[in-house]
């Protein structure tokens, strides 16, 4: 049988083993499982295994009675609980008889299912041995005082204090060393033995003695002639008196071997404590009936005490507890106290001497208890848990974050991809738009509702704008900057703006903060957060505090704020004293669309925007807030090397119209929206060139396979199509037409698809323009400076 695995940590099984009488755990089958070294040495064993293996293979045999196995598996199953219950048994490994004494109790879990049962198995051979003599004996000590432990006498005392004894038992030979008659002879015989340190104790008793005491006790040492020490316990009583003097009887009782063990067991407790301090464990052991308790140096330590300074009572740390942790500390007590707990164990912070909180792990097991099984004494121990505290909530507060970035990522992606399509439906509303109108003539009354159509169409594209600014997908414009002008330049307008009452305060650092930023987005990244504050005055008089400073965040703090990589940063801080937030508005406020703001006051996009164009630049945004306690954004942005320099793409805005259109000129144009193919061909052709349109990459390239013939000026192709994509077209171009201009448009330029875009031998990378005339302008323009390098 395979012995099983010690106990987890927590368990308190450095008690179990080193507790000196025997003690187990079984199973609700009565399969031992646990037996501790001093149940192991009773049986005999040199190993737990062994007496396992041996038990759990033949379990009668222990009682020399076998009724006793079955009277007390009754008992268990009856009261769940056995105590004192006193046999005879053999040992496994051994012939030798014993008298033990058993206690057991039957453990369960929260649902009322038996566990296991534990219990102690005490040696009391000597204590049975002990009791049946005593009871041989109790006959014979009504008959004569001899069988009297240690020596009973009897002692007339005169008025002057001179002694005679009248009757000494034979005990005290047991005591002292000589015979009844060598005391009677010399009174004062037993005082010249007294130890003497225990000189002021004497002259007490004798005090008392003069003074006819009616009771006279306590412990003393002697010393015999050989130098043996021995404790002894006195009690006396006067019983009679006449003119000549009193009497007085009393009992002396050798107390030397009770004496050691107390010693033992004392020093044995300093062994154990000191073991568990050793283990870097404060130790606390509790007098739970006058509820004083001991604190080891390293508790009061722990909570910056010195050894004088915290009291050693239990409500000395109960009461700077913290009021929130009472509650549970309380339960998991009474859990134990009760038997639902084979241990305590609680997690609780407590209060240190400085004012801070330490969080602690307290263990315990109650050592001792009465005969109705009421605790008496309990030991344990306290371990300092902050740091792993700490970690927890910082490991928790890392989770959260992950959750919130991808959830933001997952925003962005969606309204991104939102927004792209939705500019593409604007283009073709407002390309026909401009068509309409050249259409119909500036006199026709369509001409009215036409501009109200281009004024919405206007506002859903600026709206589609800041979608794609949150999203990341708008370009940028990144230079290596100070970040102090561009602050200084939006603060300027911004003290225009703002309404009457509100008060605008700036502290910006003189250092040189250069920073990769795209200057018109950081200044709305400003206006946005400058912005929100007023309008969290709810029209009430306030202050706005704009805080510009450098920084170096750790890896700690530069993780917790989203991932970011430590070192040195820009930080610009927006203040309020407004109406401030609660947690689940602090957790939504960069989300897009949503607004704490009544309907049609506000879009829900500013902080969004704000959220995106951070990300953007590479930085963090963070937040505090709270009810009533107004609200502040930290906006961290890295700073720039010096050898940093432009780092992100330059758009082509659309070329204004500077040279007529040359006719007969060729476009072949490509894009997978249906609308934009029909409006783009619908302008060129009006514009006077020849154009081809196709819906994709493949149809475009079969027809110019089909048709090598047929010159071809320019092709203007879409990036972002099924299939093939605008660089795909230009590769394929390459090979097939050797020469001939490609240009690309995409609503997202970036690093990559330029350099994508270079080594496919595209012309040029065009973004996606703001109106129709913008792209007929930027074709014209392409062809214009094909012609000039030609002539």
């Amino acid at each position: 049988m395979t012995a099983p695995s010690p106990p987890p940590s927590g368990d308190f099984s450095t008690l179990f083993n080193f507790l000196p009488i025997g003690a187990y755990r079984t199973s609700p089958g009565g399969v031992m499982l646990r037996a501790n070294p001093a149940l192991v040495r009773l049986n005999g064993y040199q190993r737990e295994a062994d007496l396992l293996a041996d038990v759990n293979r033949t379990f009668n045999g222990w009682y020399i009675d076998p009724d006793r196995r079955s009277a007390f598996r009754q008992l268990l199953n009856r009261d769940g609980f056995v105590r004192g219950f006193v046999s005879r048994v053999r040992p496994h490994a051994s012939d030798q008889p014993l008298w033990v004494n058993e206690n057991a109790h039957l453990v369960r879990d929260g649902q009322g299912q038996s566990l296991y049962y534990e219990g102690t198995v005490e040696d009391v051979t000597e204590q049975v041995r002990a009791r049946d003599e005593l009871q041989r004996s109790e006959e014979q000590l009504r008959l004569v005082t001899s069988q009297i432990p240690g020596m009973v006498f009897v002692v007339h005392v005169a008025p002057d204090g001179r002694r005679s004894y009248k009757f000494v038992s034979p005990g005290v030979r047991d005591i002292y060393g000589f015979g009844p008659e060598a005391l009677i002879r010399d009174p004062m015989l037993l005082l010249r033995y007294r130890h003497p340190d225990d000189a002021a104790l004497l002259e007490r008793d004798l005090e008392m003695v003069s003074q006819r005491s009616a009771d006279v006790g306590g412990e003393f040492r002697i010393v015999l002639p050989d130098g043996q020490v021995k404790w002894v316990f006195r009690r006396s009583c006067s019983v009679s008196s006449d003119a000549s003097g009193y009497l007085r009887v009393g009992v002396l009782v050798d107390i030397t071997a009770r004496k050691q063990i107390e010693k033992a067991l004392s020093e044995s407790e300093k062994i154990w404590k000191l073991a568990l301090q050793s283990a870097g464990d404060g130790v606390w052991d509790w007098n739970l009936q006058t509820g004083e308790e001991y604190f080891s140096p390293g508790i009061k330590a722990m909570f910056g005490f010195d050894d004088a300074e915290l009291g050693n009572l239990a409500s000395a740390l109960d009461d700077r507890t913290h009021p929130d942790d009472v509650p549970q500390m309380t339960a998991d007590r009474r859990a134990h106290f009760d038997g639902l707990a084979p241990v305590y164990r609680n997690e609780h912070r407590v209060q240190c001497k400085d004012g801070s909180w330490k969080w602690v792990l307290s263990r315990g097991m109650v050592i001792a208890r009465d005969d109705a099984g009421k605790p008496l004494r309990m030991v344990g121990t306290h371990t300092d848990i902050t740091e792993i505290k700490q970690a927890e909530a910082q490991q928790r507060a890392l989770e959260t974050q992950l959750r919130e970035s991808q959830k933001m990522e997952a925003i962005g992606t969606l309204a991104g991809g939102v927004a792209h399509d939705f500019n593409n439906l604007l283009a073709a509303i407002l390309g026909n738009l401009v068509l309409a109108r050249e259409d119909v003539g500036e006199q026709h009354p369509a001409q009215e509702s036409l501009t109200e159509i281009g004024r919405a169409a206007i506002r859903a594209r600026q709206l589609v704008q800041q979608i794609l600014t949150f999203s990341r997908r708008q370009t940028q414009e990144m230079q290596r900057q100070p970040l102090t002008p561009l602050v200084q330049e939006a603060l300027g307008l911004l003290r225009s703006l703002l309404p009457a009452g509100i008060k605008l305060e700036a502290r910006l650092t003189m250092v040189d903060l250069p920073v990769l930023a795209d200057a018109a987005q950081m200044q709305q990244v400003l206006m946005n957060l400058c912005t929100n504050a007023w309008q969290s005055m709810e029209g009430r008089p306030g202050n706005i505090t704009v805080v510009l400073r450098e920084v170096h965040l750790d890896a700690a703090q530069a993780l917790l704020l989203g991932d970011l990589p430590s070192g040195l940063y820009a930080c610009l801080s927006v203040a309020d004293n407004g109406s401030g937030m609660d947690l689940d508005t602090q957790r939504r406020i960069f989300e897009p669309f949503f607004t704490t703001k009544a309907p049609g006051a506000g879009t829900g996009l500013g902080l969004a925007v704000v959220h995106g164009i951070v990300k953007g630049h590479r930085g963090a945004i963070a937040l505090e807030s709270g009810l009533g306690a107004g609200s502040r954004f930290d906006v961290y942005l890295p700073l720039a090397g010096a050898g940093q320099a432009l780092v992100c793409t330059t758009v082509h805005p659309g070329f204004p119209s500077t040279a007529a259109v040359a006719p007969g000129k060729h476009i072949v144009y490509i894009d997978d929206y249906e609308a934009m193919v029909f409006l783009v061909g619908r302008l060129l052709r009006k514009q006077g060139y020849r154009a081809s349109t196709f819906g994709s990459g493949e149809e475009a390239l079969d027809w110019l396979r089909a048709h090598p013939q047929e010159a071809v000026d320019l092709v203007v192709t879409d990036q972002n199509m099924p299939g093939l994509s605008g660089v795909d077209v230009a590769r394929a171009l390459a090979q097939e037409r050797p020469g001939l201009r490609v240009a690309l448009v995409s609503g997202e330029v970036s690093d990559t698809l330029l350099a994508d875009a270079a080594a496919a031998g595209v012309t040029e990378v065009l973004g996606k323009q703001d109106s129709m005339d913008a792209l007929g302008d930027a074709i014209q323009k392409l062809l214009d400076h094909r012609a000039g390098s030609a002539r």
